[in-house]
């Protein structure tokens, strides 16, 4: 048995969910993580941000809920289907964890079209990468292109058991192709061809209208009462 030292932030204002405040729960950065701990942790309701790890420690809430798709039992809906029909030519490049100046930029565009008011619309060269790569984790960036045009970047954590969908961004002017969800089902898919378990989604919020379409992808579970149970949409 590992002990872990976690520390806990201050409260502040939560970005999901009106009038409450949020608290953090972090891995002390003095603990030596390696992507071994982090398989261990993630299945304990953790997630990673750049180099850090932490899961939510609200004293009043527990509506973030890990949330993680089942690979081998997943089911096509409908409108995944259509995605994926959309999505015939569009082309993959895994790529190792490295900044590149087209990534950027694209980045910043999604920020400007999607969350023109949010913390990290702003964000220097150095916050970008620093947030989505790690010294410690095997982190992947996926490139989607469309007509030989790059279109959509997800940046994944390879970990033992599992893929872990960090982040997706993409060229607003491709919205059509629902490129957020196709990179998912493209995550998925690819999990279950490295014989991984699960993929895992990060945190479901059921009444945060942007972090409860999670339930789109089933089945689903999430890390409840410290235990992982079924999520039904």
């Amino acid at each position: 048995m590992i002990s872990i030292p976690l520390f806990l932030t201050p409260e502040s204002s939560c970005n999901y969910l009106d009038k409450r405040n949020s608290q953090s729960a972090f891995v002390h950065p003095s603990f030596h993580l390696n992507t071994a701990i982090y398989s261990q942790l993630i299945e304990q309701g953790f997630r990673r941000s750049g180099n850090e790890v932490y899961r939510p420690h609200c004293i009043n809430c527990s509506e973030c809920i890990a949330s993680r798709l089942l690979v081998e039992q997943f089911i096509l809906s409908r409108n995944q289907k259509r995605c994926l029909k959309k999505n015939q030519q569009t082309t993959v490049i895994v790529k190792p964890a490295q900044f590149e100046q087209a990534h950027y930029h694209m980045y910043m565009r999604y920020q400007q079209h999607k969350h023109q008011q949010g913390g990290m619309a702003n964000s220097t060269e150095e916050e970008y990468i620093n947030f989505f790569g790690s010294h410690w984790c095997h982190t992947l960036f996926i490139e989607f292109s469309i007509d030989n045009e790059l279109a959509a970047i997800a940046i994944v954590d390879l970990l033992d058991n599992a893929l872990s969908a960090v982040y997706t961004f993409f060229e607003p002017k491709f919205s059509f192709y629902s490129l957020g969800t196709y990179a998912v089902l493209w995550q998925q898919n690819h999990a279950k061809a490295l014989k991984l378990d699960y993929l895992y989604l990060g945190f479901w919020i059921k009444h945060c209208q942007k972090m409860s379409y999670k339930t789109q992808y089933q089945p689903i579970q999430g890390y409840i009462n410290n235990s992982w149970q079924t999520i039904v949409s």
